[in-house]
């Protein structure tokens, strides 16, 4: 038990060290490895399996391969998984001489964002043969010279690196010269000639021998110059430069032919053997093609720009030659000043051109941004304006993702142009911008809106089917189909209107139609509800109110509702004969189912049998006599009466009254001169015997009832007797039209007034039975007046 307490601790260091170790597994680099030249499309690697993904995922994450080169060399097979060759690789082209060749690339994926490191490995064959900068070199060598001399050559340049490159030298046999093969200080190969015996001007003055550049290749590549030997007479002092290494620095702005600076040698030997040449030496293709030396001053030029970015230094061997073919060696080291040159580069990986409104954190583009510059001259800095819904988040390596800020609104705002700023810190600065235009896509997050909340429309009645009464509108600020509106009627919770078949509504632009012919008379108004709907999903409405007022049409004649026309025998009034002008006869009572001035009567005396005789009042259709009655005038009259209303055009309705004279009101039958008469005039006379025996008999019990209650009247005011009078009130009454509400129903009251007299004259008890009480009577609420003109009178509503 203690011994596993022991142990206990140890397990706990061994699984903390074995968490670092994994941790530093999955943040190296995974490496490749491909020959160059390798043709283009060829396998590489199976990336999905070594990130531990399928085939699939590649694709739902938008995986990318991207480089810090101008070049893109590999590209993804999203379907495979499978990493592939983009074009062919030299080696030489992207590393020159360095070894290894690696190319590092990231691998990104999108939905999480994440990032994989890795590095290609572009391994060298043997495609390129040593080669001398020279097909002949030419060698002085003063006779004296001793065997062993050792004689520096300007070696030979092979592209390939490793095994591939350059291995030794070889020279033709011959007796005095063999050849060593030597490092110098960078690592290069040269050859050096190492004198074998003593050389004799006289017995041989030129020797010529064959160098030859060996690879270490299969088959190994090889290269020749020729070496001639001049041998010289004795030149004791070679030229020694005053100073060795130089060192200057040089802006990378410097244009071509600009001086770099002048190295100086000096030989103490006089003559041409103290007289110096200069030149460079063992100097390599991008050496030779960036500087130049004059022969005899010295004097060291720029031959082309220079680039920070890709050489930063150069070591130039120099050579200092005097007229004896003696030299002396030296260096200058050229370092390159950085310029900030090179604005920002901002190059895209991804970017959604189209976010949805109401997404928060939308993922809108990924980019990296670099500058090829250094120091304060490569150090960048990535803004956007500040006015704008969106932050940038920076990522791994320089890369910077460009986020919604929060939900967006397309109502408010439908497009964005993001400029993305990026500045370097160097002077002056340099600085870069890209626009991206995001498109913010809509989202049904706004119900249609009508431009009322409530809609008062007008038709005229007795219209045609199908008429257009009016249009709604609505309008959606979304767009697309989630603004496109369709209009429909909504159930009235009316059981009795039928909304339905009455109206119809276009869908499409909200025009409203009659279904059917609008009766006034039936149905003044009404009202129902409307929906206006998008078709976003869901869906979403809203409602107004429409209100439809009926307006009345002049499409109903006045109606007589007395005296009636369409009784089996004609109606006849009673006139007594000691009629005062102005009595009242009868009055004609008409409606109209109109309304307004369409209901306005109107009534007119057409035709009478005594003209002058009687007269009608045109606002109240009461027939009133014009004069006395006298014992010329006929016994029985028949007047036509014109109802007509104020519409337009007007109608109108005709009624025939018959009056019959009378010597005294309680005289039912009165007997007439003798005339010629017709059959049909004796049935007319049988009838009017029969009505009048009737009216009489009922007139006499109430005319006995009235005059008892009179007559109690009277004794209590028997002091006022003789001052009191009673007569029909002169004049025309007040002139009321007579107006029908929309039920039919008169509006004024029909009034009787029951008058006794006190004077000395007939003493008849005048009274008017209407024949449509039932009609007349729905008013009787109305109070009881007292008539100015008749004090003892009683006026029954």
């Amino acid at each position: 038990m203690e011994k596993q307490e022991r142990n206990h601790p140890n397990r706990q260091v061994i699984a903390f060290f074995f968490v670092l170790l994994w941790d530093k597994v999955l943040t190296m680099p995974t490496r490749y490895s491909v020959l160059e030249e390798t043709e283009s499309g060829s396998f590489v690697a199976h990336l999905a399996k070594d990130l531990g993904l399928k085939s699939g995922d590649l694709t739902a994450r938008s995986a990318r391969v991207v480089s810090d080169y101008d070049k893109q060399q590999l590209i993804l097979d999203p379907e495979t998984g499978d990493l592939l060759l983009r074009e062919k690789l030299d080696r030489e082209e992207l590393c020159a001489s360095v070894d290894p060749c690696v190319l590092h690339f990231q691998v990104f994926l999108e939905k999480p964002v994440q990032f994989f490191q890795g590095e290609l490995l572009i391994q060298d064959i043997n495609d390129h043969s040593p080669e001398f900068p020279d097909r002949e070199m030419l060698l002085k060598i003063p006779e004296n010279s001793k065997p062993g001399t050792l004689l520096p050559l300007n070696l030979a340049q092979d592209l390939d690196v490793g095994s591939n490159g350059l291995q030794e030298y070889t020279v033709n046999p011959n007796s005095h010269f063999h050849v060593l093969t030597r490092n110098n200080s960078e690592g290069k190969k040269y050859p050096e000639l190492v004198q074998d015996r003593a050389l004799d001007r006289e017995e041989q003055a030129e020797l010529s021998l064959t160098l030859t550049a060996l690879d270490g290749g299969s088959p190994p590549r090889s290269g020749t110059a020729m070496v001639r030997i001049l041998i010289l007479d004795i030149n004791d002092n070679a030229p020694e430069f005053v100073k060795t290494p130089y060192e200057v620095q040089v802006l990378e702005s410097s244009p071509p032919d600009s001086p770099v600076l002048t190295v100086l040698a000096q030989d103490a030997d006089a003559g041409n053997f103290g007289r110096v040449s200069y030149g460079l030496f063992q100097a390599s293709d991008e050496v030779q093609q960036t500087f130049s030396i004059n022969e005899i001053t010295g004097e060291i030029r720029l031959k082309k720009g220079l680039d920070f970015e890709k050489i930063k230094s150069y070591h130039v061997k120099i050579e200092a030659t005097d007229g004896g073919g003696l030299s002396g060696k030296g260096a200058v080291l050229i370092e390159v000043v950085d310029v900030n040159d090179n604005a920002p580069e901002l190059t895209i990986s991804s970017l959604t051109s189209s976010v949805p409104e109401n997404a928060p954190a939308t993922v809108v583009a990924i980019f990296r941004i670099r500058d090829r510059d250094s120091g304060e001259n490569g150090k960048i800095i990535c803004s956007i304006p500040d006015t704008l819904p969106f932050i940038l988040k920076p990522s791994n390596k320089n890369f910077y993702t460009l986020v919604t800020e929060g939900p967006l609104d397309r109502e408010s705002r439908a497009e964005y142009n993001i400029t993305i700023t990026v500045s370097d810190m160097g002077t002056p600065r340099l600085t870069t911008q890209h626009t991206i235009t995001v498109q913010v896509s809509d989202v049904n997050d706004n119900a249609p809106a009508f431009t009322q909340s409530s809609y008062t429309l007008f038709v005229e009645e007795n219209n045609s089917p199908a008429l257009h009464i009016g249009t709604i509108s609505a309008t959606d600020s979304d767009s697309g189909s989630n603004a496109h509106i369709t209009y429909s009627l909504l159930p009235t919770h009316d059981p009795q209107l039928d909304v339905f078949s009455l109206i119809s509504i276009n869908a499409d632009n909200g025009q409203l139609f009659a279904l059917r012919a609008l009766d006034y008379e039936v149905l003044q108004t009404f009202e129902f509800l409307v929906a206006a709907t998008d078709q976003g999903s869901p869906a979403l409405s809203s409602q107004a109110l429409v209100r439809v007022l009926v307006l009345d049409a002049n499409d109903n004649a006045p109606f007589v509702l007395y005296p009636l026309q369409n009784a089996s025998a004609p109606f006849t009034e009673l006139l007594p004969r000691a009629a005062e002008p102005g009595y009242l006869v009868t009055k004609v009572v008409a409606v109209d189912r109109d309304s307004g001035q369409n209901a306005w009567l109107s009534f007119q005396l057409l035709k009478a049998t005594e003209p002058g005789l009687f007269s009608v009042w045109a606002h109240n259709g009461e027939v009133r006599t014009s004069r006395l009655l006298s014992e010329r005038d006929a016994p029985k009259h028949r007047l036509l009466l014109l109802v007509k209303d104020n519409g337009d055009p007007p109608r109108s309705a005709s009624v025939t009254l018959h009056m019959l004279v009378v010597d005294g009101f309680s005289q039912p039958y009165l007997s007439l001169p003798e005339v010629a008469r017709d059959s049909m005039q004796d049935n007319e006379d049988l009838l009017t015997l029969y009505l009048v025996i009737a009216l009489a008999s009922v007139s006499s019990v109430f005319l006995l009832s009235v005059l008892l209650f009179v007559g109690v009247r009277l004794c209590r005011r028997a002091n006022a007797a003789s001052l009191g009078g009673c007569s029909v009130p002169e004049g025309h009454f007040p002139g009321h039209l007579v107006d029908i509400s929309g039920t039919g129903t008169l509006s004024q009251s029909y009034q009787y007034e029951v008058c006794l007299t006190g004077d000395s004259g007939t003493g008849e008890f005048k009274f008017l039975k209407p024949m449509v009480s039932n009609l007349l009577l729905q008013d009787a609420g109305r109070e009881v007046k007292e008539s100015p003109h008749c004090r003892d009178s009683f006026v029954f509503n």
